[in-house]
């Protein structure tokens, strides 16, 4: 075959091939695109979901049925007044007199209304020793966090003329300003570190400050490109707070670890003598194509959320996805025009401690992982056993794992004055702090059946034990909708607090509301939330799984062309998700470790991370496998044996899977140190999982599988030779080749055309 007859076909190579030819247009085409991104998107605006489209079930229908009738329900407030000895009570005339001074301050700051006496509402607690103030914030209950501070500047000078007793304000804008004050900006540094955390590990990795900047600079522009289409797409799918903060977790890592590959695999070939533009080709043609196999798989992984029905989950599923492809794109299409014009300038900027590391040839081949490797190859049955077998162990506490959404206590520990004073208020009012709200709509409010049915629910509420009162009502004449407040036995126990719910719902309300024609009584609040959002979720868990495992199958069949192949990635990467809940359940719900991450008296996981973390986790997971096996394939495509070509893949690929690793490992981590329990956790859950990811199942279970299989890694059945072939592969020698001058002093067929 002659030059003229050898085509690089893969969309990879011929997308980098163009980008190297027309670098500087390149270039300009993804700043451009960029710029126009951000633009289109902050003047179209963004569109974030709706409360009424957070959830499913009773909770959506509560939500829909306010939203509908545009009641706006303000931010309630709390002061429990309560003596600090065993002789105080509600009746003794220095505790009128502290009730009395906290109506008058709160009054006075002219932000309140609807101040209530508890000798009023008769929220006097059983032993006599406590009582609530209750009033709403003005205004919009989104913004009233900006503006209880002086109300709880006048509750705390109450609390210093009034020594003997506990004066505490609790409630929504109490809550949002403490958590804005106390977390905002912790969360805000936990996004801003990661970028110059990635950068450092780049600089270790790569030795030069060049080197390290471009995968940095590609991931925060693709960032930014998706910042921009995410505001665009919230038109028709809205978006989150939540969703942002994935959007960049996971564009900063994956977006690194694309350009760490192609950038690692066009120095090796340039270290082991190739001239810029074939090692570019290479890089192009075999790094490139790892990146867009891997890019599309990890993209229908994160599809998947978007069969949950889910908001949050749609918005976090949609906004992951675009920056995958954004960031994929950037790799395989700027970046070669970028080294393309760098040349020999990216290694500017050298570290000059790690100037050693150069001139190893090119394979970043790694003593560590080559002494593993021969242990692995030369028992891998035993090493197969011993790997599986500490994998299942590790993921085997995630078979009692328990789920729900973390109350106050749970969620930030007693790092926080206001979670003292949640966990008062619920001693002496159990479910005080959060309780159940049953929205009633009627044709007509206050027809008499109506009227008759609201006051026998409330009866009811409390005679049967769902709730020990009191129960409050509240009726919109005009909008014809009332609410009922019902605190729940059990409080912040959320297992008592669900079985009262559960005889509110299929007890007491069938007996009283129920029986009236034309009346729609959903009950919502916290309790019914985590149970409402838990039945979505478990819903959602076959479709979900199903569509991700059989898709990432599909996938990895059609671009190895090994049934083999695939059906082991699925295996594989199930083992990793497996292992990253049980370390979960072990640290966060069984307290093993828990002192260390911070973690003690949480006592269950967050109820959407289960689902996150499979989804997320079976996307980056594709990152290691999919670059290693196609290493791999690609020795044993040279001529390899496929013992020698494991070989070659493994140890050629350590050292940049474990820069990859590094970087994820360290920028999730960050996300482990914040003090709320579900970022923690994510965290943690994120973490440990590449961790193990990186190491035991592509360093040992990977080559150990694939050395018993033998030869059995390239099984294709003969009818399944009439898929699609997507290998596009292309061997180094085959590139260096249509680059190489020809006997014309000409040069054969370029790589992309």
């Amino acid at each position: 075959m002659g030059n003229g007859d050898i085509r690089v076909r893969g969309l990879a190579a011929r997308a980098g091939g163009w980008s190297a030819r027309h670098r500087w247009a390149a270039v300009g085409i993804w700043v451009l695109f960029v710029v126009l991104a951000m633009g289109l998107g902050s003047a179209a605006g963004r569109v974030d979901v709706k409360d009424s489209d957070q959830l499913g079930g009773e909770t959506h229908t509560a939500a829909k049925i306010i939203e509908d009738a545009g009641i706006e329900e303000p931010a309630g407030e709390t002061v429990l007044i309560q003596a600090k000895d065993g002789t105080t009570r509600a009746t003794d005339a220095e505790f009128r007199a502290a009730v009395t001074a906290v109506m008058a301050a709160v009054e006075k700051t002219g932000e309140v209304t609807g101040v209530a006496s508890p000798y009023d509402t008769k929220t006097i607690s059983e032993d006599g020793r406590s009582a609530l103030v209750q009033f709403d914030m003005r205004g919009e209950s989104d913004t009233a966090g900006e503006r209880v501070e002086p109300v709880l500047e006048a509750v705390e000078g109450v609390q210093e003329e009034h020594k003997t007793l506990r004066i505490e304000e609790i409630g929504g804008a109490s809550m949002m300003k403490t958590f804005d004050d106390a977390f905002g900006d912790d969360f805000k540094k936990a996004e801003y570190s990661a970028v110059p955390v990635a950068l450092g590990i780049l600089l270790v990795a790569f030795g030069a400050l060049v080197a390290a900047l471009v995968p940095v600079a590609l991931a925060i522009t693709a960032i930014i490109a998706t910042m921009g289409l995410m505001a665009l797409v919230s038109h028709f799918q809205p978006m989150s707070e939540t969703a942002n903060s994935v959007m960049l977790l996971v564009g900063l890592a994956v977006g690194v670890d694309y350009c760490l590959f192609y950038l690692r695999r066009e120095r090796e070939e340039r270290a082991a003598g190739r001239d810029a533009r074939t090692a570019l080709s290479i890089a192009a043609a075999t790094s490139g194509r790892a990146i867009v196999v891997s890019g599309v798989t990890v993209c229908v992984a994160m599809a998947g959320m978007l069969f949950t029905g889910i908001a949050e989950f749609e918005a976090m599923g949609l906004a992951s996805l675009m920056v995958v492809a954004v960031a994929m794109v950037g790799s395989v299409t700027v970046l070669p025009a970028l080294l393309s014009l760098l040349g020999e300038r990216v290694e500017k900027g050298r570290v000059p401690f790690l100037r050693r590391r150069r001139g190893n040839g090119g394979s970043q081949n790694s003593r560590f992982w080559t002494a593993v490797l021969d242990r692995v190859l030369a028992k891998p049955l035993l090493a197969a056993a011993v790997a599986t077998g500490a994998l299942l162990a590790v993921a085997a506490p995630a078979l009692g794992m328990k789920t729900q959404n973390l109350t106050l206590d749970q969620e930030f520990g007693d790092s926080l004055p206001i979670v003292q004073t949640y966990n008062r208020v619920n001693a002496a009012f159990p479910g005080g702090s959060d309780p159940a709200e049953v929205v009633v709509k009627a044709d007509d409010i206050n027809a008499p059946e109506v009227r008759a049915a609201l006051a026998d629910f409330r009866e009811r509420a409390v005679s049967s034990g769902a709730s020990r009162g009191p129960v409050e009502i509240t009726v919109h004449d005009e909008r014809n909708v009332a609410l009922v407040y019902v605190p729940l036995v059990g409080g912040s126990d959320l297992d008592e607090a669900g079985r009262s719910l559960e005889t509110l719902r299929d007890e007491v309300r069938p007996a009283t509301l129920g029986g009236v024609e034309g009346v729609e009584a959903p009950i919502t609040g916290q309790v019914a939330g985590s149970k409402d959002f838990n039945d979505q979720l478990v819903g959602s868990v076959l479709p979900v799984f199903v569509f991700v495992v059989i898709f990432a199958f599909v996938l990895m069949l059609l671009s190895f062309r090994s049934l083999t192949v695939a059906l082991t990635s699925i295996v594989l990467n199930l083992l990793s998700v497996g292992a990253a809940y049980g370390i979960l359940v072990a640290v966060f719900q069984h307290g093993w470790g828990a002192s260390l991450v911070g973690a003690e008296g949480v006592g269950a996981i967050i109820t959407w991370l289960p689902l996150f973390l499979f989804v997320i986790l079976f996307g980056l997971s594709m990152d290691y496998h999919v670059f290693v096996v196609s290493r791999i394939r690609e020795a044993r495509l040279r001529g390899r044996n496929t013992e020698d070509a494991i070989r070659h893949g493994v140890v050629t690929t350590a050292g940049v899977v474990t820069s990859a690793a590094v970087i994820m490992v360290a920028v999730f981590a960050i996300f482990g140190t914040l003090s709320m329990q579900s970022m923690k956790q994510m965290g943690v859950g994120l973490a440990a999982a590449v961790l193990i990811d990186a190491t035991i199942i592509r360093g040992v279970l990977l080559p150990a599988v694939m050395s018993l299989l033998g030869e059995r890694n390239w099984y294709l059945p003969k009818w399944m030779h009439r898929l699609p072939d997507l290998t596009h592969d292309e061997a180094p020698e085959a590139i260096a080749e249509v680059n190489a001058p020809d006997e014309r002093g000409g040069r054969g067929e370029r790589v992309g055309v």
